[in-house]
């Protein structure tokens, strides 16, 4: 599986992220593009620990259950749900958000193993640093194919 801690892997993504253009329409969802890059900004600021989302009942229950699935190799599905610390409803300035997300992408490599938060998932609960690592890695791939690249 791929891995952000891995300088071919996570200059592939930012590639990737390069590829984008602000007039881009997804192939799924509802977010336009500059917002879906926010929103993988959010999730990289939970996976850093700069924002601390609680958890919430229903990943209380199933949460475990869930991540063991989406652990294995795959993609996710197409109209995944998030919560709702992660929905991004007002427009945003896709440059500003493009540039964001590049730098979170680039800290893995640059903070390493030791970056990643100790806090808990708001939906999975504990996660060890590859997991975080390969739920960030499918997260980014998945809305990089919403959008085609």
């Amino acid at each position: 599986m791929k891995s952000l801690f891995n300088e071919n892997d996570n200059q592939e993504i930012i590639k990737r992220v390069d590829n984008l253009t602000p007039g881009k329409n997804p192939e799924w969802g509802k977010m336009k593009v500059a917002q879906m890059l926010h929103h993988c900004s959010l999730t990289l600021e939970s996976c850093f620990g700069e924002i601390k989302p609680k958890r919430v009942l229903i990943g209380i229950l199933f949460g475990n259950m869930i991540k063991k699935k989406i652990m294995k190799e795959g993609p996710f599905g197409k109209n995944s749900p998030t919560s709702k610390e992660f929905l991004v409803k007002d427009d945003k300035n896709f440059e500003e958000e493009k540039s964001k997300l590049i730098s979170y992408i680039k800290k893995f490599i640059e903070s390493g193993k030791a970056g990643v938060t100790k806090d808990t998932h708001p939906f999975f609960g504990y996660m060890t640093v590859d997991e975080w690592d390969i739920l960030i890695w499918k997260h980014l791939d998945h809305h990089l194919r919403q959008f085609g690249v």
